[in-house]
């Protein structure tokens, strides 16, 4: 049987990231992303707000990438996989950590102190330049733009679908 491990974030960073070296010269960019969601609650009708807080990582070119360009407080989207390491801290004990391995990263929002907003890309406002997106794949063929349906000379071009049958 197949299995899947992805994740898709689209979040907020919650500080700068921290990029470090490993002896062989890779490099290891660690970030946490804050994502949340909203809701009514059903009994007071309040509004309600949870933010969960995401371990990300980075490696090797997308990992300077990410050091880079991304700030504390700027939207990012990533995908990975979920990842749980085993390690001992300074007193001996055993502990688990659950993080994001990080293959898929596009930069959103516009140009920092550029006054533009929202995603990347939207309107032709896309913030980063030659930077924006570090993939682990070659991306994939978009297919040509479907032609326009020639206008029909029956008059009735501008109608809309709502037939009731």
């Amino acid at each position: 049987m197949a299995s899947v491990n992805k994740v898709i974030l689209i979040g907020n960073l919650g500080k700068d990231p921290e990029v470090r070296y490993m002896p062989s010269g890779s490099a290891i960019c660690n970030v946490t992303i804050a994502t949340s969601r909203q809701w009514k609650d059903k009994t007071s009708g309040e509004r309600q707000e949870e933010t969960e807080w995401h371990r990300v990582v980075f490696f090797d070119r997308m990992a300077e990438i990410a050091g880079e360009y991304l700030k504390k407080g700027r939207p990012v989207y990533v995908e990975g996989r979920l990842r749980t390491r085993k390690w001992t801290d300074k007193d001996g004990v055993e502990k688990y950590t659950t993080e994001i391995t990080a293959t898929d990263m596009q930069l959103l929002g516009g140009r920092e102190g550029g006054g533009a907003g929202g995603a990347g890309g939207a309107g032709g406002s896309d913030d980063m330049g030659a930077a924006p997106t570090q993939r682990s794949a070659p991306p994939a063929r978009s297919a040509p733009a479907p032609k326009p349906a020639p206008k029909s000379s029956t008059g009735f071009d501008d109608m809309d679908d709502d037939i009731p049958f």
